[in-house]
């Protein structure tokens, strides 16, 4: 469905951010994208949906594919139309609007008004948490709460493709646990697919089918997600454990990126 073929970004024409992307998604499939910050995880999250030009970003080689045609020329509306959904980090709920006028807008992008009590509906029986906030002012919505609203603002497109960026990001591990497991079943019972961004990569890879690992703005480790979950370098970098599964301390890792076996 999605993929991207060799992709470069660069920012303002010299600043090279991503070194030859291949990556994709396949129909009704969760693919989890991991790394530290400054990966490029989030870049090519905008290149996938046309926001690079609002950064002085640009595709200057490769392409991007979404169900056979190439979009990384497409503005980002366009790209909506297609089908394609980015969750941007950082919760950005309208924050004067009311619950239930987020999710409204939500579903300007299908251009279907007959739709829109059916997917409301649907969004609620997702988060009813969210239902019982519809009529509160956004912006004093909790941050947990905030991450199920954007994603349900999102789910209101009826999209084929998710990109959640960040969404653990500040979360409380059992309400990570709480969206991650909502995120599980849209994926069963609508079919969208999600591309999930994520420093998280226990949650990630706890739903996902698969998984690819950046480094340094590039594709380092990909694969099943079950494999990567059982990878020594994985567990030890990313969910900060040893071999035999104990969490190690900051002290005994802060060197890693000297000791990575898929960087040498």
């Amino acid at each position: 469905m999605l993929r991207l073929n060799n992709v470069e970004v660069k920012y303002l024409g010299v600043i090279l951010v991503l070194r030859g992307i291949f990556l994709e998604v396949d129909k009704g499939r969760i693919v989890a994208l991991l790394g530290a910050n400054g990966a490029g995880k989030s870049t090519t999250l905008k290149a996938i949906s046309g926001l690079l030009e609002t950064e002085e970003g640009e595709v200057t080689d490769g392409n991007i594919e979404f169900e056979g045609k190439r979009i990384d020329k497409f503005p980002p509306e366009e790209i909506v139309k297609r089908g394609i959904i980015q969750v941007l980090e950082g919760r950005r709920v309208l924050e004067q609007l009311t619950t239930e006028e987020n999710l409204r807008v939500g579903a300007y992008s299908s251009g279907d008004g007959s739709r829109l009590q059916r997917n409301l509906d649907m969004v609620y029986s997702y988060f009813p948490r969210i239902k019982d906030l519809r009529n509160r002012t956004s912006g004093y919505l909790s941050g947990g709460e905030q991450q199920m609203l954007v994603v349900g603002r999102a789910l209101m497109a009826k999209p084929k493709l998710i990109m959640l960026d960040e969404a653990s990001l500040g979360l409380a591990p059992l309400l990570v646990k709480e969206i991650f497991d909502i995120v599980k079943r849209i994926n069963a019972e609508e079919g969208t697919a999600f591309l999930l961004v994520e420093q998280n990569a226990m949650a990630a890879l706890s739903i996902a089918d698969y998984g690819y690992v950046m480094e340094n703005g590039r594709i380092v480790l990909d694969g099943p997600a079950a494999k990567l979950r059982g990878n020594e370098d994985v567990r030890e970098f990313y969910m900060g454990l040893s071999e035999i599964g104990e969490r190690k301390s900051y002290k005994e890792v802060k060197h890693y990126k000297r000791r990575k076996r898929w960087l040498a």
